[in-house]
């Protein structure tokens, strides 16, 4: 039997440790196509770290990570950059920190696909990144 996955938030590792994964492809497909705004709340230790890692990885076009689920035979795995911002790598006991901790977190997403940001504030870098990589 296959183990559950607990503690778990990364969709890749989920799926190569072979763990227990109730498919959501398909509601996450037609979030995605209704092209409406979408507000995902949920409660604690809910699967929000999941979802997001999931995303990523589909975006991305990682098909391979999703050959038993409901999409894999109806995405078009054209791959997209993605910034994911993951506020648990993020200090966040005191503003300063926070403010340094989030450029460096820009900074290193930028340098993933070789983007130079010239701005110096973490709102108008984030800015800079999303714009260089449209």
């Amino acid at each position: 039997m296959k183990d559950l996955p607990i503690g778990i938030s990364d969709f890749r590792k989920l799926i190569e440790k072979g763990c227990i994964y109730v498919d959501k492809t398909k509601y996450i497909y037609d979030m995605i196509k209704s092209n409406e705004y979408v507000f995902l709340s949920r409660p604690r230790r809910f699967g929000k770290s999941l979802l997001v890692s999931l995303l990523e990885y589909l975006f991305k076009g990682e098909k391979e990570l999703f050959v038993d689920t409901w999409i894999y035979d109806k995405w078009n795995w054209e791959s997209f950059p993605v910034v994911r911002l993951d506020m648990n790598s993020v200090t966040t006991d005191e503003v300063i920190s926070l403010k340094q901790s989030l450029s460096e977190r820009i900074m290193e997403i930028a340098n993933e696909y070789n983007i130079t940001l010239d701005s110096q504030h973490e709102a108008d870098m984030f800015y800079e990144l999303v714009i260089k990589l449209s």
